[in-house]
């Protein structure tokens, strides 16, 4: 029975170090203000809220990541601050604020673990 219980740990460790890793080079690309590289972890589609538009329930994900890199350009971002992070079942949430424009806004961040990676699955700003 201590075997089954450190094999059922080892695993869920491993799980866990595999999520944290998807989520903190998601955090790096948002703290550095890359766009790019934070829409590359979007998942094929996905759900984009912006601050006074109706949301946008599955766009491809060219399509959010152009969305989402004009609203960072327009708004001036330039960086972000880790405020929550935590995992529900098999999904993920990130919640901060995007800095470096003359408005703070919140953004929230769903993600899934998807074929081995972390994907993100929605983005709410406002």
């Amino acid at each position: 029975m201590k075997k089954i219980l450190l094999i059922v740990c080892l695993a869920m460790g491993v799980a866990a170090f595999g999520q944290s890793a998807g989520n903190d080079a998601i955090v790096n690309a948002l703290k550095g203000g890359n766009v790019t590289s934070f829409s590359s972890y979007f998942d094929n589609t996905l759900d984009v809220k912006l601050p006074d538009k109706d949301e946008a329930k599955g766009i491809d994900k060219n399509a959010a990541g152009t969305t989402v890199k004009d609203f960072f350009d327009k708004n001036g971002i330039k960086g972000f601050e880790l405020t929550s992070q935590r995992a529900m079942g098999g999904t993920m949430y990130m919640t901060g604020k995007l800095t470096g424009g003359a408005k703070p806004y919140n953004i929230t961040v769903m993600m899934k673990d998807k074929d081995g990676k972390t994907s993100v699955i929605t983005v709410r700003i406002n």
